[in-house]
Order: structure tokens, then sequence, then C-alpha cells
């Protein structure tokens, strides 16, 4: 498991806190969904508090009710002291989040 070192490290892009309310739908066998909201977001992902645990590596699905986007990711960090905090990776970076004026390295045409 990384540290959290590791994990806020890897930001590529600047991050923007935000409290958005997403569903979070887990793939796999026995699909599961559940809601849950934002904490921080930046163009690559985000940090989300979720209603179920989730685990790293898990393949999942993100719908946010505000801008009616979905996006795949994947879970790439769990918080060690809360469990349901939970650091997400967006297949491909874009804004889903509705971040009405985002920080210049959010230039998505640069991340392609």
């Amino acid at each position: 498991m990384p540290s959290t070192a590791t994990f806020h490290d890897s930001r590529r892009s600047t991050r923007v806190p935000l409290k958005v309310v997403i569903t979070v739908v887990e793939g796999g066998a026995e699909s599961r969904t559940c809601e849950g909201e934002t904490i921080v977001v930046n163009l690559h992902g985000a940090l989300i508090a979720s209603a179920i645990g989730l685990s790293r590596g898990m393949r999942i699905s993100i719908h946010v009710y505000l801008t009616d986007k979905r996006a795949a990711a994947r879970v790439v960090y769990i918080d060690p002291k809360n469990p349901l905090h939970c650091g997400i990776e967006l297949d491909e970076p874009r804004n889903i989040w509705g971040v009405s004026l985002p920080p210049d390295d959010w230039d998505e045409r640069d991340q392609q």
C-alpha cells in the first residue's frame, strides 16, 4: 500500500476542494452502487468519501449529479485512518466535477 506521501507526490494537476454528490458503481460479478461525495478534485481524479468500503485497484464508474457526467476510474488509494475515504484516478483526465473556473494546468488538450 503506498504511503500518503507517495499518493500526494503523484498528483499531476492542481487540487480543488469541492464537495459534490456522486454515485459510485463498482464493477465485477456482483455490481454494487453507493452514494458518496468528493472532498478534493483534480483533472486526473479525486479524493472521495463513499458509503461502502472500496478496495485498491478496484474498477469503478463515477456519476457526478451536478454535471450529469460519468467516467470510468480505479481506486488508487485507501486512507488507512478512514477506509471510506479513497483516492481515485480517472481513466481519461477531464473535468467531470463542474469546476467552472479550473486552474491553468487543467487544460484538457494538454493532457491527451
